[in-house]
């Protein structure tokens, strides 16, 4: 490892004097260095990004879904988000529209999983797998809105999903209520 070596000093006085020399041996910093190297590259090929996989419909006609399943969320601008269940004229008719945020706790998600207890309470083969998450982003709302929106789909595990854009009925109605 390090050794010290002493030396005697060239001097013409009586008394001798000895000067250090240390001598260090670097090879195990060496072996530390090249463990470290190794590990760095080890744990940084093991975090690779993940990214959620969004399929989108083809054009053409509609796919008809069961109005229970569906759970709609209409995202406004200044973080503002409408939720409704079934169809749009039926929930303005009832007041059925529901205010919401993104809150983790009473937000979108909270809304999601009372959606999926209902359905396992009625389906019990598909049950909460048989809900369709439909996203309906107006053009004021920011993208982040968009992404908060797709989250809730990861968190809650949501099979089927779709980003849509919202009818001119819809916008009519979030304005009324932005009013």
């Amino acid at each position: 490892m390090a050794q010290i070596e002493l030396q005697a000093a060239d001097s013409k006085k009586t008394r001798r004097t000895f000067h250090s020399s240390i001598r260090i041996d670097m090879t195990p910093m060496v072996d530390l260095g090249f463990l470290l190297i190794t590990f760095f590259i080890f744990t940084t090929t093991m975090s690779e990004s993940k990214a959620m996989k969004l399929f989108m419909p083809h054009d053409g006609d509609p796919t008809p879904a069961p109005e229970s399943k569906v759970l709609t969320v209409l995202l406004g601008n200044n973080n503002k988000v409408y939720a409704y269940e079934g169809k749009l004229e039926e929930a303005i008719e009832e007041n059925r529209i529901v205010p919401t945020t993104y809150d983790e706790g009473d937000g979108i998600g909270n809304l999601i999983r009372q959606k999926q207890k209902q359905l396992q309470a009625i389906d019990k083969k598909d049950g909460r797998n048989s809900l369709i998450y439909l996203i309906k982003p107006t053009k004021q709302c920011s993208y982040k809105n968009v992404v908060d929106g797709l989250d809730e789909t990861m968190i809650n595990d949501v099979k089927k999903y779709m980003v849509v854009d919202p009818s001119g009925e819809e916008e009519q109605h979030l304005q009324k209520l932005n009013q």
